[in-house]
């Protein structure tokens, strides 16, 4: 009882890009406008943000690639992403974590998940469900990630496990976990989540999550005028 009373209570992650048109969500389009890509980025970066404020955390960091506005809310300190790779900005995401909480687990998600259930983090990153468990792995249907925790981060052990995964593919995914095989990790599973990448994505999330943001977004944007679904 004394050692979950003392537990430090954990840092999340949030990276995403400023939804600028033309910067993010390309893969909506043409289905959807640039300015629509983009208010649609706005929204599940919004989504993401608030079931996050939900999780009990000792510090809440977005690492953006851009510049704040005002979908911002209160609590959120925001930190710039590096240069480089994916896989070296998710490092770098980790190493801040570390720096800034040394004896905090650290989870970092992604912003195209604004299906996320608050519950489904909280649990297991509860003090009473942490004992033994090394790192999270949330599994995306396309092979890759949307959650990624690790219990004791450190600069050296996410360089160790992220640095040369390759990013975006059908393998990402399977690659990480055999990174954390390989280095003793015992690794609890997260639910399975899509990712919003494409349009018919778009659609099956605002169809899972009908009273988000993301969803009310979807539904204004496929039924106005614009170009062809």
């Amino acid at each position: 009882m004394r050692t979950v009373l003392a537990a430090v209570p954990p840092t999340l992650l949030v990276i995403a890009k400023a939804p600028v048109p033309g910067r993010v969500k390309t893969r909506l389009s043409p289905a959807f406008t640039p300015e629509q890509a983009a208010g649609l980025a706005e929204a599940a970066l919004a989504d993401t943000l608030a079931a996050l404020a939900l999780v009990p955390a000792g510090r809440r960091l977005l690492v953006l690639d851009g510049v704040p506005g005002r979908w911002l809310p209160a609590g959120w300190e925001v930190l710039p992403q590096v240069g480089g790779g994916l896989d070296r900005r998710l490092a770098a995401a980790f190493a801040h974590a570390a720096r800034l909480a040394p004896r905090a687990p650290a989870l970092l998600v992604g912003m195209d998940t604004p299906q996320i259930d608050p519950a489904a983090l909280a649990a297991p990153l509860s003090a009473a469900e942490r004992p033994g468990i090394d790192a999270w792995f949330g599994p995306a249907e396309d092979g890759g990630f949307w959650a990624f925790g690790l219990a004791r981060p450190t600069s050296a052990l996410a360089a160790r496990l992220l640095h040369g995964v390759p990013m975006s593919t059908v393998g990402t995914g399977r690659h990480l976990l055999d990174r954390l095989a390989a280095d003793g990790l015992t690794v609890r599973e997260l639910p399975t989540l899509l990712d919003v990448d494409g349009p018919a994505d778009a659609a099956r999330v605002a169809a899972l999550a009908p009273g988000t943001r993301f969803a009310a977004r979807q539904r204004e944007f496929a039924a106005a005028p614009g170009p062809a679904r």
